[in-house]
């Protein structure tokens, strides 16, 4: 009976699908993890509370992934096959310890060794690849390679009236936590580190300081959730930070769909947190919350009668949920989901190019760009650069009248 409860959400989604399945891609946030970091104050710093070091998937974090990884067999046993297959299977990680060995632990439970791909009777695990790129240069999951562009847009959206009236709300809870934590806390960024620090420093049965009894979980916990909303949350925010991962999703379904990619069947990226909301804010989806450990997306690429269909799921417990992006529905044929994300998906070089154009407009504040300020700002510049050019015109031709004429002798 337990068996059949817990497959059953499995089945159901199963049924709600048209035609066959004939490729996933699942983002995946690592497992439990150490904190990164301590605040000043933090009465659990000393190395000696986290063995395994700072930021370090814990072995409750393997437990998670490989628990998922053999969630996913359950799931995709029949589109995957029995064993694993360099032709089918694709795995990429941001370039950090946590969810290199989070994309590990899944695989051992997803791709346990059978038949002649047992090298040791004794050990039922096979070596899988994971594919990574140095932070400051990924933009598909790390999603730190520089982007001006998007510094701007974010420097404008906190200046909106919707994050000015969120940070007025929460700026006594800002004071408060400064002044206990020991450190500077000005933003939903800066209060989520915080935060995590304290979820995590609960999770392994430590008791927190008494200060953080009015404010933990809440509302500490409705900031951090919007800190998670923030760094996607306008149109160009969505493509610049959100675009490329998207991108690479869709770029792939479509060339699965065109027999482009005929034996690819999964394409799997592990990342963090943020990956996962920015996926989902990308999307469009996205309820602000904090994605917990091993919490996955999965877009499902169907095909019935050669016709493509898209669907999207959300795992963050132990049951997927459906998400229907704005405009359509479970079961969207794909060149409808394609369009409908169009304006948020950006290629490797468009997305170079977009990064690093700006004008003087985007420089500016929000409310200066509105007001005529801005305009009287650019006429002064003109007129003044006019101004430089004619006094060099005329200095040049005074110079040039009061030089004396040259004399050449014949040779």
């Amino acid at each position: 009976m337990f068996w059949f409860e817990l497959l059953c959400p499995v089945l159901s989604l199963f049924h709600l699908t048209q035609g066959n399945l004939v490729f996933v891609s699942i983002l995946f946030r690592h497992g439990d993890r150490t904190p990164i970091s301590h605040y000043p104050n933090d009465p659990y710093k000393n190395a000696s509370y986290w063995p395994v070091g700072p930021g370090q998937l814990t072995n409750v974090g393997k437990l998670q992934h490989y628990g998922l990884g053999q969630w996913f067999r359950a799931r995709y046993q029949k589109l995957l096959g029995d064993t694993y297959s360099k032709e089918n299977v694709y795995v990429m990680s941001t370039d950090v310890d946590r969810t290199l060995m989070s994309a590990e632990s899944n695989l051992a439970g997803l791709f346990p060794p059978s038949g002649d791909q047992v090298w040791d009777p004794k050990i039922q695990w096979q070596p899988i690849p994971v594919h990574t790129t140095p932070e400051k240069m990924d933009k598909v999951l790390a999603m730190k390679k520089p982007c001006p562009q998007y510094d701007i847009e974010k420097k404008k959206y906190m200046a909106s009236p919707e994050a000015q009236q969120f940070l007025a709300k929460y700026h006594p809870l800002f004071e408060y936590v400064s002044q206990h934590a020991g450190q500077p806390v000005v933003t939903p960024s800066d209060l989520e580190f915080i935060h995590n620090t304290l979820f995590i420093e609960e999770t392994n049965n430590l008791t927190l300081p008494d200060w953080t009894q009015p404010i933990y979980p809440e509302p500490m916990r409705t900031v951090a959730a919007f800190s998670f909303g923030i760094a996607a949350r306008t149109p160009g925010m969505k493509r610049l930070k959100g675009g490329p991962l998207l991108d690479d999703i869709v770029r792939h379904m479509v060339a699965k769909s065109k027999q482009k990619m005929k034996k690819k069947k999964l394409w799997i990226y592990s990342a963090h947190d943020t990956t996962v909301s920015n996926l989902l804010n990308t999307l469009d989806v996205f309820d602000l919350h904090c994605p917990p450990y091993a919490s996955s997306v999965i877009i499902e690429l169907h095909e019935d009668q050669d016709k493509y269909y898209v669907n999207v799921l959300y795992k963050n417990s132990t049951t997927p949920h459906q998400l229907n992006i704005p405009g359509c529905n479970f079961d969207c044929p794909l060149d409808q989901f394609v369009s409908l994300i169009k304006p948020v998906t950006v290629s490797d070089t468009q997305w170079e190019k977009e990064c690093h154009t700006h004008n003087l407009f985007d420089i500016l504040p929000e409310s200066v760009e509105e007001s005529s300020f801005a305009t009287v700002v650019l006429l002064t510049m003109a007129v003044l650069l006019s101004l430089l050019l004619v006094s060099l015109v005329f200095y040049l031709h005074k110079k040039w009248r009061h030089t004396p004429p040259a004399h050449y002798q014949r040779i």
